[in-house]
């Protein structure tokens, strides 16, 4: 049932959403259900951040975002997805990272990042310029390709570099990158580590048998290949401080044959619940660069709900979804049907930076309080006069047609 009524300072009588409802996560309150997906802008150099990092995410912390997650982090130089992604591989690169979490705070979003490897799908281009694997073409633009890594030699898909297989002693080291740049993110201000665990980047990789063909300790059963994310977690864990929080994007199933299954993440999600994880971000396949074979997940409105509701029925744990969620009704639904404890919204948040708000005035009705103080004055001040208009029938091209 939705809660309690409240009343708007033009005394509408409104609903109390549960989408709005403040959510603590161990030490922060987030002052809603919304978070801000991970969106890569690949507008970094030497994975530093700047000032666009600083505009496009600290927009949506004024848009009424309740956490703000930047997008996929690097955690190796050689685990970019492209040259242009943000790093924590370095100590130098923690100091930019400041201003933004400062901003985030500051307007009232909970500041978070995606630490990730992109593994046999990094060194890859911008979108602009093809989104496939770098090749010998790209270096006109000083983009060259670097070499790639995986736990086994397969590539991503025709065309793309054939990745060399870890060694169990680089798999060590890799963990350890993942350790220090979550100390860096503790560092830059973070309250939130979102680990990139889907699309086929390296976490994932080792998971699905797809691309999992190892015969040692880190393949064959689920259990062995569950074994590198899961050292992953638990030494982030060990130096992440008990008052901040971890979520987990995954990909909850393939969608291939053959590959990851739904069931595989339930026994998946329940060992990152024991380790300290707190919330299941929920995406789907990538397992290899050919998304159009991911032929058994339809891509539609909300399209990821199913396979949160299953993993929060199973778990028992908090879920986040994602995917084609447009309105604001929706995520009231979602989350009024249990389907999800969290909404993560991408790229309508890149079409309307204010979805936030738009979301809370479709829901609960216009109240300017919810804004940031300094356009939240003008807007509730215009108010009066746009309603009194539209009440009266007047719209704005009423001058400019002809007359009846």
């Amino acid at each position: 049932m939705i809660a309690r009524n409240v009343t708007t300072r033009m005394n509408r009588p409104v609903q109390k959403s549960l989408l709005f409802s403040p959510l603590t996560i161990r030490g922060f309150t987030s002052r809603n259900r919304i978070m801000v997906s991970p969106m890569c802008q690949y507008a970094a150099e030497h994975g530093l951040a700047n000032d666009y990092h600083l505009v496009h995410l600290g927009r949506y912390a004024l848009g009424g975002a309740g956490m703000v997650i930047a997008e996929a982090t690097a955690v190796e130089e050689c685990g970019r997805i492209s040259r242009g992604d943000l790093g924590l591989w370095r100590d130098d690169q923690v100091e930019p990272m400041r201003k933004i979490t400062a901003f985030l705070r500051r307007y009232g979003a909970v500041p978070g990042i995606q630490l990730g490897h992109a593994g046999r799908k990094a060194s890859t281009q911008a979108p602009w310029h093809g989104n496939g694997p770098l090749t010998d073409a790209d270096r006109a633009r000083d983009d060259p390709p670097w070499p790639v890594v995986a736990p086994s030699a397969i590539p991503a898909g025709e065309g793309w570099q054939t990745p060399r297989e870890l060694s169990e002693a680089e798999i060590g080291e890799i963990v350890v990158s993942y350790r220090e740049a979550a100390r860096r993110a503790d560092e830059a201000g973070f309250e939130i580590i979102d680990f990139h665990g889907a699309h086929g980047y390296l976490l994932h990789s080792f998971l699905t048998p797809i691309s999992n063909l190892r015969t040692d300790g880190y393949g064959g059963s689920l259990e062995n290949r569950m074994r590198f994310p899961l050292q992953v977690v638990d030494a982030v864990r060990s130096v992440w401080p008990e008052g901040k929080a971890i979520f987990y994007r995954l990909s909850t199933l393939d969608g291939i044959e053959g590959g990851w299954a739904l069931e595989d993440s339930a026994i998946f999600c329940r060992e990152l619940l024991k380790r300290g994880v707190d919330v299941i971000d929920c995406s789907s396949g990538g397992a290899i660069a050919d998304r159009s074979r991911d032929v058994r997940i339809r891509r539609g409105f909300g399209f990821h709900t199913p396979y949160s509701a299953y993993l929060r029925k199973e778990t028992g744990g908090l879920v986040a979804t994602v995917g084609l969620i447009v309105e604001g009704q929706q995520a009231e639904a979602i989350l009024q049907a249990g389907e999800a404890d969290i909404i993560a919204i991408g790229r309508e948040f890149q079409d309307d930076p204010n979805w936030a708000h738009h979301a809370q005035a479709e829901i609960e009705g216009e109240n300017f309080d919810a804004w940031h103080q300094e356009s939240g004055w003008w807007l509730d001040k215009r108010a009066p006069l746009l309603r009194k208009l539209r009440d009266n029938g007047e719209t704005p091209m009423d001058r400019y047609m002809p007359a009846k």
